[in-house]
């Protein structure tokens, strides 16, 4: 693992100029919708696919990436924020060589982001942008004003929710949100723990059909994912279930979702990309 790690970071150091990442921000209204496990396993499917990917944890203070992974990172997000250390010293080798930040846990107080930091972030983030495919951020439930910046200034934001009506309020809520702010923001949904395909897919065109009646915004139908025991036996052995049964039900959801982002081998990027994610972050920043 030592030797992962030294590797990744000597390919940061050195590696030549590459066409930009693009950047996927998973957000969800409210907890306990899945959105974490399904952003790590969307990563390493991808992964598996010879995409290079970064996740990165920012329910900071609360991340759970390196739980689910059974992993202990040595740093976090907040040490590139609070001590300044590099993103080359911060990023943590995964399974399949799946790239990582933690977001840390067990803080006490609220963390927000100052100027300061954000600068610094900038700094960082356009040195590690280039040497990715794919970097996926792993939102906290619910937004803060600095989390929202980081939503907006994404290529894209998917929507984690669940058919339980609260689970679909909140996520309304949510895009509502999204949307007085940056109406030109790609969003999709995808549809976690349905009982059956048909009913989610069902419940799913529902939900669209609501947000474009009341906002005046079709989002886009990512995909569903079925209810499987696997998930919840996955979490308890601290491994991606689609590293622990790629032929389960919820596996098979997951390839079925990175097969939206994969075309010919390339990687899919976002329309009309000609702002990179730092130039739109830094214009959402100075709205704030």
């Amino acid at each position: 693992m030592h030797d992962q790690a030294e590797n990744l970071r000597q390919q940061l150091d050195s590696a030549k100029q590459q066409p930009l990442a693009k950047t996927i921000s998973f957000v969800s209204g409210k907890g306990g919708v899945g959105k974490s496990n399904i952003a790590l396993n969307i990563a390493i499917e991808l992964q598996n696919r010879n995409k290079s990917v970064l996740l990165i944890d920012l329910d900071i203070g609360m991340g759970n990436i390196e739980v689910m992974l059974g992993l202990q990172a040595p740093y976090s997000i907040v040490d590139l924020l609070e001590s300044q250390y590099r993103f080359q010293d911060i990023i943590q080798p995964g399974p399949n060589g799946l790239s990582y930040i933690a977001g840390g846990s067990g803080l006490l107080d609220i963390f927000t982001m100052n100027e300061h930091d954000f600068s610094f972030f900038y700094e960082q983030y356009s040195d590690a942008i280039k040497q990715f495919d794919y970097i996926l951020f792993d939102m906290g439930a619910g937004i803060n004003e600095w989390s929202v910046s980081f939503i907006l200034a994404a290529d894209e934001c998917v929507v984690v929710t669940t058919p339980e009506p609260t689970a679909i309020t909140d996520a309304y809520s949510m895009i509502k949100h999204l949307l007085q702010r940056n109406t030109q923001l790609p969003i999709s949904v995808i549809m976690n723990r349905v009982s059956e395909i048909k009913k989610g897919e069902k419940t799913a065109q529902q939900f669209q059909h609501v947000v474009e009646r009341f906002l005046n915004y079709k989002i886009a139908i990512k995909g569903v994912i079925p209810y499987d025991p696997l998930v919840t036996k996955a979490v308890v052995k601290q491994t991606p279930y689609i590293l622990l049964n790629e032929r389960a039900q919820a596996s098979q959801a997951i390839k079925r979702l990175v097969n939206l982002y994969t075309s010919n081998g390339t990687v899919v990027r976002a329309k009309n990309s000609s702002l990179t994610f730092i130039d739109k972050l830094k214009t959402f920043i100075r709205k704030r």
